[in-house]
Formats: C-alpha cells, structure tokens, sequence
C-alpha cells in the first residue's frame, strides 16, 4: 500500500478554488513563476477514479489503436481527453465571444485576391482533415497536466491562402485574435505542410467558446504558444514579427520537448508463468515528442539498470501516428519497501531525451520524471 503526502496539482488547486473548468488567465509578463519547475516528482494526473462521466465515455470509445495488445496500467490518465478537460491558458479573463453567424476571416496584406471568409466557406469549401493531435504548453512542466489530445478537424491552412493569392514578396502570416492575442507564422511552415491546419471541430462539434471558437490553428512541433484561437485576421507580410508570447521573453521557435511522464504505479498483481506465481506492479504513463515520434521508453527503478517499457500504439496509427503521446506500461516485479521510479525515452530517430532540468522559461521544461511510492 504507498502511503505518501498529497500535493495539490493545477487543476486540483483550481477545482479547490472553485474553477469551473482547468484554466490559468495570464495577464501582462506571463505565466506566473509557480508554473517554472522541474516537475521531479510531480503528484498524478490520473484521472481515475474520479473522473467525469465525459472521461468514461470517451474510455469506452473504438479508437483506431483499441486492438492493441498493450493495455494501459490502471490510473493512467485517459488516452483521449474529453473536451471539457483540454487544457487551456488564457491571456484574458473572459474568453471571446464570437457570433459564428456575423464572424468572418479577412485574408489582406500582401496577396493578388484579398478575400474575406465565412465559417461555413471554410468548412464547405475545402476538404476537412482529421488529425488526433497532442497539444502541450511550453509553462508545462516536467510531469504537469498543461497536455492534452483531441480529434481536431479543419482546413488546411495553405489551401485557405491560396484563394488570398499571396505576392512572391510576401514571406510570413501575422494572425491576430479576439482576444488581443497575435502570432506570425512563415509561409515556408505553411506551404510545406498540408497539415498546418485551420480548426474548426474538437470530437465533432464545434469548437467550444472557451477553447477558440471559431477557428484556431495547428502548427506540428510548436507549443501551444504559438497557436492562435478566436482568430479575427490575417495579413500577408514581408518579413518575421515576434508574437504575443515571444515579445515577453519566450522562445522564438517554441518547438515540442520531447517528454515522458509516470502517471502511475499501480496496485500489485498475480501472474502466473511457467507455474510460478509472482506479484507483479504496473507502471504506466505517457511518452510525447510531437511528430518526431516516439520509439522507446525505459524505466529505472531506484539505482538499477535502465529497463524497455511496452509501447501502445499511438491513437491514429497511420499518417498522424507521430501527432499524438503514446501510452506506456512497464510491469514491475514487486518488491516491498520505498522505492523510486523514473522514466526517459528515445524519438524515432533514436534522440534521448534531454536529461538536464530545466524549468520552463524560456523554451518549455526538460528533466527526467520521477515518482517515489512505498509498497
């Protein structure tokens, strides 16, 4: 049985605050400094038992991956994150309210066929891609709960500009929000992936106000801080401008770190092999790298070897494979006492996982997850 002393995470101490939902308003420099950790031995995040009815709805769902052989240990955080748990961080107090009805997209600036866009031009008019996509913030830290996946569905962003006709002097797309938020992006980024995307969908539905609606972009293997909701504009320009985030200190690029999590070490088990009968502890959580992918997860447990976890596959496992965290279980024998578990992986490519801590600002968290329980 672990025995342990239990800290609040975010969106504990939100709920405990009387939150209606997990979201942090920052307002001016950025995310406050109780938000740049390390994240070592960070509490669960798991949303079992208590989870909401919404979380055991999408836990009975048919994913593409549901025949895995793999199963995740009991107390890992659901695969698919209901919509009202997607994590949010917000620069305002009060999300914009759009009427879908009267909103509409200009596309100006530098382009041959200034164009102004309505929600269902964009919805009608080019052909929808479906992507299951892991978002992450950079304030997360390492272990936190700023990390969430979602079916999002839209238009890609190259064929919504196309119709703009942008001039050959024009190089970025500075993209402003209801909110006051602004990011620019390079066309390069957008011409070079059909996956760039322009958003309109979660799970089917619209994009709830809070979360962006109604349009918000996906960018692969950049945080969330680079990723507009409640979007009002667009302007074709020449040359780069530093968004919202950037002009506070934040990173220029914001690429995804690649990052693994211990979710939870979970109550012992018999097995039975070869006639013996052993106590048997899963381990599991998440691994995430972006679309850079995810091809091996170890576990340590206190000072002793490095040893490979099972990898389920991930929930879209055809093109948007490397879109989205993998679940991970590694099955422990047991042993009684206290005892320390820490996890690393390796990209696709083979790249380790940075082991050096360091907290958030300015370019996202790095470190190894630890989780120390008694059994």
């Amino acid at each position: 049985m672990e025995n342990r002393v239990e800290r609040l995470n975010r969106r504990q101490f939100l709920v405990r605050l009387g939150a209606t939902s997990a979201a942090i308003t920052v307002v001016g420099a950025g995310v406050s400094a109780l938000l740049n950790t390390t994240g070592k031995d960070a509490p669960s995040v798991a949303l079992l038992p208590n989870a909401t009815e919404e979380a055991r709805d999408a836990a009975d769902r048919s994913f593409p991956n549901s025949g895995d052989s793999v199963e995740p240990a009991a107390g890992t955080r659901p695969e698919f994150t209901p919509v009202a748990d997607h994590y949010r961080i917000d620069i305002a107090a009060i999300p914009p309210a759009i009427n879908g009805e009267t909103w509409r997209l200009p596309i100006t600036g530098l382009v041959d066929n200034p164009i102004e866009l309505t929600l269902d031009d964009i919805r009608n008019n080019f052909d929808p891609v479906y992507q299951y996509i892991t978002m992450s913030c950079i304030s997360n830290p390492v272990g936190g709960d700023l990390i969430s996946t979602q079916l999002w569905t839209g238009a890609s962003f190259r064929d919504v500009l196309a119709q703009a006709q942008p001039k050959s002097e024009a190089t970025h797309v500075k993209i402003t929000s209801a909110d006051g938020f602004d990011e620019t992006v390079a066309l390069d980024i957008i011409n070079n992936d059909p996956e760039v995307t322009l958003n309109y969908d979660w799970d089917g539905q619209p994009l709830p106000v809070r979360n962006g609606f109604p349009l918000r972009t996906h960018i692969p293997n950049r945080f969330g801080m680079k990723q507009p909701k409640w979007i009002t504009g667009m302007e074709l320009v020449a040359g780069d401008q530093d968004g919202f985030w950037v002009r506070r200190g934040w990173s220029k690029d914001a690429l995804i770190r690649a990052t693994s999590v211990i979710d939870t070490v979970a109550m012992d088990m018999m097995v039975i092999e070869d006639g013996v009968e052993r106590r048997i502890v899963p381990v599991g959580g998440i691994a995430f790298a972006g679309p850079r992918g995810v091809s091996r997860v170890e576990v340590q447990v206190d000072d002793g070897e490095w040893q490979e976890a099972e990898l389920r596959a991930p929930l879209n496992n055809n093109l948007d494979a490397y879109k989205t965290w993998r679940i991970w279980r590694f099955n422990w024998e047991y042993q009684a006492g206290a005892h320390t578990f820490t996890v690393r992986m390796y990209e696709e490519d083979g790249t380790p996982q940075i082991e050096d801590v360091n907290g958030v600002r300015p370019d996202g968290a790095t470190g190894y997850h630890s989780h120390r329980s008694t059994l």
